[in-house]
């Protein structure tokens, strides 16, 4: 029996060194949220508005996806669309004049399912329907069906108008000649174009007919292609073989000079080790917090004969005089614990270690400095130098600042960059006390919507011409309604584009992350069991190397471990002596609680935190 094809996961690197993270611009989740800008209107609009109108506004960084690409595919997602939309508004404009605006007969039951389809909700970004009242939906449902049921009607008369015969007068389905509704004899004059169209025609009304009856079918093409074309990019440049390509993506290549220089400066941005940040979320773009924890200890020099700890069998027990502790050293002894998540078990084999897939060999350990946004003089000129950084960084790191922040920063991107677990971490020793600072966030999974794009670019090429055509004649009033609004929001971000309303707006940190905008609320039970080993793994050799640094240089860590593993335990914040316990609990409608009846320890030392 044949053994089943696996799906191709990342590809295996050597077993000797750390294995390199994919490519932002390559990765499985820039794929999808390039997609998305395709499927979701409100998406794509809000990349553009985020990224290419607020030019004042700094990048958010950018984990495991690129910016710049996903904003290149939402430009050139609404050149297309507008494009689509300003035709059949243009095919509508067309048809009414030749019908001498006998079309709304037709506008109106459109019109009331359209109102149906609005009051009865449409599918949001996470792909829900929001919830109404029981009259609310049955009204939806009575103002739909009656705007289909009255469309079938005029179209069914109107095809009787057009096969009567010269027996047949349009009165006997419109009422009396010349006050027929549909009769376009009046001003008729064979002098002019539609003079000379209706005297084509037998009986007068017959040519207006015609016009309203091949309206929906040439709506119908212009559905079918814009479709088509949608189904042609998903499976072709946005294909998992050919997204990889960055210099043959035709979104890329746009010739305009506003997306050029942005594009550039998004991409200096979003990866730089400077972060600019709006002061009303910092951690802008890393995703949700998810137990963020804090603890304080007293630095006591330890005494000879204390050997209590069980860290002892793995350090030196021979006491040593306290020496000086500052932040750069206590960091600079967590770095290489952290880093050695990367390596496989040291029992594996070097040809077993090479299909070790384990993402943690991926894990990026590097430092970061938060910088405020407001005050600078502008965007465009702030240097992204490494001098910059490195100034930025020698003095941030001691001084244990308000607004400017350093950290370090650990980073694991699972299943293909589609979960992203970041922690930072902040150590300060000030007046004899240590302070250490986890907060660690994850980005949920891309939108499951975005993943369905390979699904039905792929429906819609295997589908048959007639099942293509009858599926864009069901959807013409949802199509029709669709194009006044892309018009509409075009209209009125070209019109901020071109007065250049934020041009000398004063500098600001990012307003919205474009992997947040297009996140999921929901992580599957394999994800989040990933999530929590990452942590775990994480947080456990970040507080080794707490206990490590403190070790050498002289300190007592009875303490500092009682702490820690209250923390663990309660999977909570240590604040003020008492740890918070709280469950694992991701999305806006998840909630976490901890057990009932279950104490908080206590401590003499107070500590300070925040937890979500």
């Amino acid at each position: 029996m044949t053994q089943p094809q696996l799906p191709p996961q990342r590809m295996q690197a050597p077993a000797s060194g750390p294995r390199r993270p994919v490519d932002p611009a390559r990765s499985e989740a820039c794929r999808l949220l390039c997609a998305g800008t395709y499927l979701h209107v409100g998406y794509r609009d809000a990349v553009i508005d985020e990224l290419y109108v607020h030019r004042e506004r700094f990048a958010a960084p950018s984990y495991g996806y690129d910016a710049a690409r996903v904003l290149a595919h939402a430009l050139r997602s609404r050149r297309q669309e507008v494009a689509w939309s300003a035709g059949m508004i243009a095919l509508w404009v067309v048809v009414a004049a030749l019908t001498k605006f006998h079309i709304t007969i037709v506008i109106w039951p459109i019109l009331l399912i359209a109102l149906g389809r609005r009051l009865g909700g449409s599918r949001d970004i996470d792909g829900k329907f929001p919830q109404f009242g029981m009259f609310r939906r049955l009204l939806a449902f009575v103002l739909r069906w009656y705007g289909r049921l009255t469309l079938a009607v005029v179209y069914i008369a109107m095809l009787r108008l057009l096969i009567a015969g010269p027996q047949e007068d349009a009165s006997d389905s419109f009422g009396d000649s010349g006050n027929g509704f549909l009769d376009s004899s009046d001003g008729a004059d064979l002098g002019t174009p539609v003079g000379l169209l209706n005297s084509a025609f037998v009986e007068p009304g017959r040519f207006t007919a015609a016009c309203l009856l091949a309206l929906p079918l040439l709506l119908a093409l212009l559905s079918v292609g814009q479709r088509g074309q949608f189904a042609r990019t998903i499976a072709g440049e946005l294909s998992k073989q050919r997204f990889p390509d960055v210099t043959a993506d035709p979104a890329e290549a746009a010739p305009a000079q506003r997306f050029g220089d942005l594009s550039r400066r998004i991409r200096q941005e979003q990866h730089a080790p400077l972060i600019l940040y709006a002061k009303a979320d910092p951690f802008r773009g890393a995703g949700l917090p998810f137990e963020p924890w804090a603890l304080s200890i007293e630095l006591r020099p330890r005494t000879t004969g204390d050997s209590d700890s069980p860290l002892d069998a793995l350090r030196k027990t021979d006491p040593t005089p306290a020496e000086p502790l500052d932040n750069a050293t206590v960091l600079e002894k967590i770095k290489p614990l952290v880093e050695q998540l990367r390596e496989p078990s040291p029992r594996t084999s070097p040809q077993a270690a090479d299909a070790v897939l384990d993402r943690l060999r991926e894990l990026v350990v590097d430092e970061c400095v938060f910088l405020p946004a407001e005050g600078l003089p502008g965007r465009m000129a702030f240097p992204y130098t490494e001098n910059t950084y490195l100034m930025h960084r020698a003095e941030a790191v001691e001084e244990g600042g308000e607004q400017r922040r350093h950290f370090l920063r650990v980073r694991v991107g699972g299943w293909d960059e589609d979960i992203v677990v970041t922690v930072f971490v902040r150590v300060h020793t000030q007046g004899g006390m240590l302070m250490l600072e986890v907060a660690p966030h994850v980005l949920p999974p891309v939108n499951a919507l975005f993943a369905t794009a390979d699904r039905k670019a792929h429906e819609h090429l295997h589908r048959g011409g007639l099942g293509r055509y009858l599926f864009a004649l069901l959807r013409i009033p949802a199509a029709t309604g669709d194009a006044l609004r892309v018009l509409a929001r075009a209209v009125a971000q070209t019109w901020r584009q071109l007065t250049d309303v934020h041009a000398d707006s004063l500098p600001d940190g990012p307003g919205a992350s474009v992997r947040e905008l297009g996140a999921d609320d929901r992580a599957t039970l394999f994800q989040e069991m990933d999530i929590a080993r990452y942590l775990k793994s994480i947080q456990d050799r970040i507080a080794s190397g707490v206990g490590e640094a403190l070790w050498n240089a002289g300190y007592e860590v009875a303490e500092f471990e009682q702490k820690v593993t209250n923390v663990f335990n309660n999977s909570g914040t240590f604040v003020g002596g008492n740890v918070q316990g709280n469950g694992i609990a991701i999305g806006k409608d998840s909630k976490a609680d901890a057990p009932a009846g279950k104490p908080a320890p206590a401590s003499s030392a107070g500590a300070g935190g925040a937890s979500r």
